[in-house]
């Protein structure tokens, strides 16, 4: 426990993003209880005969009458299903935000990678998650949704059927709600639970990643002390918890009364998948409508594409630490967070996969789109779908050049200082900028940063295999577009405030 009491914790708002989708959790946790209590998991049909007058008479399952009496029978049912839905999509991004951040400065290298697929895991069973709770209404948004997926698993090859009766208890929609139900309330919550708690421990265990600063090395840690940190972490519950109240209680979300019982066959072309999930609708959309026959089997790569493609890109999000540490070379602990500046390929394959995911998830609405601005559909389709191929690429050049461009201005400033826009004449008649120069531990934050050193050579005596000819290349993408830090910046002392405190809360051992 003293041990426990003496560990300090940065003190930086990106740090913030973890806590965030956990305490989001607890919210989807506490009101998620509320909410079973009066909801019945059932598919049976009954006629609606409550307060809302546009659906008196209409046959629905009893999910959905369950759903409508808990939002307009019971006190503060609304609010509550709508607190639990704001806080669940708070929880999706403040976990996407927080892997962006991991990926971007690096959090996710040696000893962290594992923390890295846990945090991924925690993104894929959130969305597993919300897509098995936005279902339970059985109203004609989750209904449509499921009718899609139903067509996606139809069209797998081979086990396509069996996929499709195993998940939906025979033909669809089957017994849909029956199988959700506990995979939502009892099974994906206990996995993201678990996987909270591993997260925690591999935090406790490496202790937290820090920004690089003066003082700042791959054994020490700089920032607040436990009970500041934990007062502060207490007030951020707080807030998130009243901003999921405040937003359950002044904007409407996910009105099931508007779109009435589940019927695939009366869904309107607005209908589509919710944001975190539109990437996988935009692929389907954009995937042309080729199929071929093969052993007397139909194979639609309008559907096999997509997921290939999606699946592909998500094991790659997934995998990316590995691939990363085996192109560099890289074996070493890393314990300081870089500038994405300082690494513009590392910066230019995630803003790629930004774009490409971005695109994904905008051709989603190609059909809104198409009404709103009053365009052709298939004209905006074919725009994206080049978008989609060359976007990427494209995406990644530009920002590998601003990564270098701004890491030559940091390197000027730190050499020479910052411009004033005043203007000297010297006695011998040359006119000069004036600079301001730059107290020291600014210099280091510009270009005092961590070098890191290339692959090493193979003996040039051998033959080189394919596979290492194929690294050597890939590093010399990550290196040479890297500028040098200055020698003279990694010489400097801790900052003022450390020297003057010595050993305080404020600075502790990673041992």
């Amino acid at each position: 426990m003293q041990r426990l009491r003496r560990k300090v914790f940065p003190d930086d708002w990106s740090l913030l993003f973890g806590q965030i989708a956990f305490y989001s959790f607890v919210v989807v946790l506490l009101s998620g209880v509320v909410l079973m209590v009066p909801y019945e998991p059932s598919v049976d049909h009954v006629v609606y005969d409550g307060p809302y007058a546009p659906l008196r008479g209409v046959s629905m399952s009893r999910a959905l009458d369950s759903t409508l009496a808990l939002s307009f029978e019971v006190r503060g049912g609304l609010l509550v299903r709508q607190i639990h839905h704001w806080a669940s999509l708070l929880m999706v991004a403040a976990i996407m935000v927080h892997l962006l951040r991991l990926f971007f400065t690096g959090g996710f290298r040696r000893p962290r990678r594992l923390n890295w697929l846990v945090v991924f895991g925690l993104l894929v069973v959130v969305l597993g998650a919300c897509l098995t709770g936005t279902s339970l209404p059985d109203d004609m948004l989750s209904g449509s949704s499921l009718a899609v997926l139903d067509g996606v698993l139809q069209a797998t090859p081979i086990v396509g059927s069996d996929l499709s009766a195993l998940l939906f208890g025979g033909q669809f929609p089957g017994d849909v709600i029956a199988r959700f139900y506990p995979l939502h309330v009892y099974v994906l919550p206990a996995v993201l639970l678990a996987l909270f708690i591993a997260a925690g421990i591999l935090g406790l265990k490496h202790g937290p990643a820090q920004y690089g600063g003066p003082g700042r090395t791959n054994d020490n840690i700089v920032g607040r002390p436990l009970a500041v940190a934990a007062v502060k972490s207490v007030g951020l519950f707080c807030f998130v918890t009243g901003v999921a109240v405040l937003m359950g209680a002044t904007a409407t979300i996910n009105p099931i009364w508007l779109y009435g019982p589940a019927d695939p066959a009366n869904a309107s072309a607005g209908i589509g998948p919710a944001w975190y999930l539109a990437f996988l609708d935009g692929a389907l959309r954009l995937a042309p409508g080729w199929e071929f026959v093969w052993w007397g089997k139909t194979f639609t790569l309008a559907i096999l594409v997509p997921v290939a493609v999606c699946t592909l890109f998500l094991v790659l999000l997934a995998v990316y630490p590995f691939i990363e540490s085996w192109v560099i070379g890289d074996r070493g602990t890393h314990h300081i967070l870089e500038r994405p500046r300082n690494n513009p390929t590392r910066t230019g394959i995630g803003a790629a996969g930004v774009v490409f995911y971005g695109v994904l998830w905008a051709a989603a609405g190609a059909d809104t789109m198409a009404v709103l601005f009053h365009l052709s559909v298939n004209s905006l389709l074919r725009v994206f779908q080049v978008l989609l191929i060359v976007g990427p690429p494209v995406t990644l050049v530009l920002t590998r050049r601003i990564c270098g461009g701004l890491q030559g201005q940091d390197h000027q400033i730190a050499t020479h200082g910052i411009e004033t826009g005043q203007v000297l004449r010297r006695p011998d008649g040359e006119y000069v900028e004036l600079h301001r120069t730059v107290n020291h531990y600014r210099r280091w934050t510009l270009a005092g940063y961590a070098n890191v050193e290339p692959a090493p050579l193979p003996d040039t005596g051998h033959r080189i295999s394919p596979v290492r000819r194929l690294r050597l290349r890939l590093a010399a993408l990550f290196d040479e577009s890297r500028q040098t830090p200055l020698a003279e910046t990694r010489r400097l002392p801790a900052a003022p405030e450390q020297k003057a405190l010595g050993p305080s809360p404020s600075t502790s051992s990673r041992t």
